[in-house]
C-alpha cells in the first residue's frame, strides 16, 4: 500500500511570526501577542513623555479635565496645550482608521500593518533626532507622541474589533476590576451560575503587566537617555510590520 505524505509543518522563523502578528486575518493569539507588545511600548512611550515633554501622552482624560479646569481658570496656555494632545491623539486614531479602510478597500493584507509601520516611523525620526542631539521643540514633541499612541489604540482597536485597548489602562483595570467580581460573587453564591472568565482575565493581567514593564522601561531608558531611547521600540514596531507591508502575497 502507499502512504500518503503527511504535510510538513512550516518552521515558524521570526519573520512568519512578524507576518502573522499583522496579517489581517486574525487569530486570538495573534491578536494577544501583538496587542501585549504594543502596551509594553505605550507605557514606554507614556512614561518617557515625562522625561521629554513633561506630560503624560496617552491620558487623554486627563487632559480633558485639564482643559476644562483651565477654561475656567483663565490660562489658555495650558488650555492650548491641552487642546494640542487631544487633537493629536483624535488625529492619530484617525489617520489609522483612514489607513485600515483604504487598505480594506483595495483587498490589501496590509491594513494593519501600515499604521503599526507610520508609528515606528514617528518613534524612529524622534531617537534620530535624539541620536544627533537635534532639539525638538515642545510642541511638535507633544504632538507626534499624542499622535503614536491615537495611532496605536486606535489600530488594536480595530484589529481586536474593540475587544482589546492598549493606551487606555482605565478599561484594563475596569474590566480586571469586573472580573475580580464576578470571580468573588460565584465564590460567595455557587448556585448564582456566575463565574470570571480566566481567560480574559488573563488577557487583562497580560496587558497591564506589559503596560508596567514596558513602563518601567521607558522611565529608566528615556531619563538617561532623552529620545534618543525611542529607537528600540521604533525597531521593534518596524520589524513587526515591514515583513507584511514587503510580501507579495495578496
Amino acid at each position: 500500500m502507499m502512504q500518503t505524505a503527511t504535510p510538513r509543518r512550516k518552521r515558524r522563523t521570526p519573520l512568519r511570526m512578524a507576518r502573522a502578528v499583522t496579517a489581517h486575518r486574525r487569530l486570538e493569539v495573534n491578536d494577544k501577542i501583538l496587542a501585549t507588545l504594543l502596551a509594553g511600548v505605550a507605557g514606554a512611550v507614556n512614561a518617557g513623555g515625562l522625561f521629554v515633554v513633561s506630560q503624560y501622552t496617552s491620558h487623554m482624560t486627563g487632559y480633558l479635565s485639564q482643559l476644562a479646569d483651565n477654561i475656567v481658570l483663565g490660562n489658555m496656555e495650558v488650555v492650548w496645550g491641552a487642546a494640542l494632545a487631544l487633537a493629536s491623539f483624535v488625529g492619530g486614531a484617525a489617520i489609522s482608521a483612514m489607513l485600515v479602510n483604504w487598505a480594506r478597500l483595495h483587498r490589501s493584507p496590509q491594513q494593519y500593518a501600515w499604521p503599526i509601520a507610520l508609528q515606528g516611523t514617528c518613534l524612529l525620526g524622534l531617537g534620530l533626532a535624539g541620536l544627533a542631539n537635534i532639539a525638538v521643540a515642545h510642541g511638535p514633541l507633544l504632538v507626534v507622541l499624542c499622535m503614536v499612541m491615537g495611532l496605536q489604540n486606535a489600530t488594536v482597536s480595530k484589529l481586536s474589533r474593540t475587544r482589546i485597548r492598549t493606551t487606555h489602562v482605565t478599561g484594563l483595570i475596569t474590566d480586571t476590576g469586573i472580573e475580580i467580581g464576578r470571580a468573588s460573587f460565584g465564590l460567595l453564591l455557587p448556585q448564582s451560575g456566575v463565574r470570571a472568565d480566566a481567560a480574559k482575565f488573563k488577557t487583562l493581567s497580560g496587558l497591564i503587566a506589559a503596560y508596567l514593564l514596558g513602563g518601567i522601561t521607558g522611565a529608566i531608558g528615556f531619563s538617561r537617555m532623552g529620545l534618543a531611547f525611542a529607537l528600540p521600540f521604533a525597531i521593534l514596531l518596524l520589524v513587526l510590520s515591514l515583513p507584511t507591508l514587503l510580501s507579495r502575497r495578496r
